[in-house]
């Protein structure tokens, strides 16, 4: 196994992302990598991860007394703010990097990450689109989604709409039974494919933020262990909060952020820049 300093390297050296990948990831909104991580960096940092969410997690009901949200998975966020661990693989240049090639910006700050766990018998997640939640002044943002152990299609892995981040329908409806059946049905009628396939240990997706996707339930007696970090492209700025979700986003992600002015609060640390 490689020690510790290993492992921390890992974070930080380059994945090369290839033109294809990145003509696929804006024509499609996502694109997954393989090999990202070796197995021992995600053990590594995986106990620390789960860790956290086994501390700081605040939903103890019953399943069958869960709303479909909560069935979803246990969430827990910005925890690079609660163990140096975990800052340290947040703030890697590694997949920040891969994430400004991606969108194609020179730079990204961290909007925030959060842990997603599937418990054993947890439901679906809905379909839906993060930047819902996002008020923020471009779609210059993507989410690396980081299984933390292989994940086959019965563990519930991340499923896209390939091309729906140009899909407008459904961009005002929030993560609910609503929006699993409004949009399943539109995005069937526009013939949207879907890849909903297994995740390898080490495989990372990225995803932009009105990309649809959606997962299915883990029917598993393991649980779905999954570490996301979400990347907003360096002079991203701040729009007027027009729902609920928007000014909670605001006041836990980018608090003391003003509208109209760059977001880079002591929340949002500027992760990689191209110094060329």
């Amino acid at each position: 196994m490689a020690d510790a300093r290993t492992q921390l390297l890992d974070v930080d050296s380059r994945v090369a992302i290839t033109p294809q990948q990145q003509a696929f990831f804006r024509e499609n909104g996502f694109v997954k990598l393989s090999h990202v991580f070796s197995a021992e960096t995600l053990r590594y940092f995986g106990e620390h991860i789960t860790r956290q969410v086994i501390e700081r997690n605040c939903l103890q009901k019953p399943m069958t007394e869960r709303t479909t949200y909560e069935r979803a998975f246990l969430q827990v966020t910005n925890l690079w703010r609660t163990d140096p661990v975990v800052e340290r693989f947040v703030r890697g240049e590694r997949l920040a990097r891969a994430a400004a090639e991606l969108i194609g910006v020179r730079g990204v700050r961290l909007y925030h990450d959060q842990a997603l766990y599937k418990e054993p018998g947890g439901g679906i997640t809905p379909w839906h689109a993060d930047q819902y939640y996002w008020p923020l002044s471009t779609s210059n943002t993507c989410t690396a989604w980081i299984p933390l152990q292989a994940t086959t299609r019965e563990m519930g892995p991340l499923a896209f709409a390939a091309g729906s981040h140009r899909f407008e329908f459904g961009r005002d409806l929030k993560i609910s039974d609503e929006s699993e059946r409004a949009l399943q049905e539109a995005l069937r009628r526009q013939n949207f494919a879907e890849e909903d396939g297994a995740f390898e240990l080490g495989d990372v997706s990225f995803h932009s933020g009105w990309t649809f996707h959606h997962t299915g339930g883990n029917v598993t007696d393991q649980p779905r262990a999954v570490m996301t970090i979400i990347y907003m492209e360096d002079g991203i700025r701040l729009t007027e909060p027009k729902r609920p979700e928007h000014i909670a986003d605001r006041d836990a992600f980018m608090p003391g952020a003003k509208v109209g002015q760059v977001v880079a609060t002591a929340l949002n640390p500027l992760l990689w820049r191209d110094r060329e």
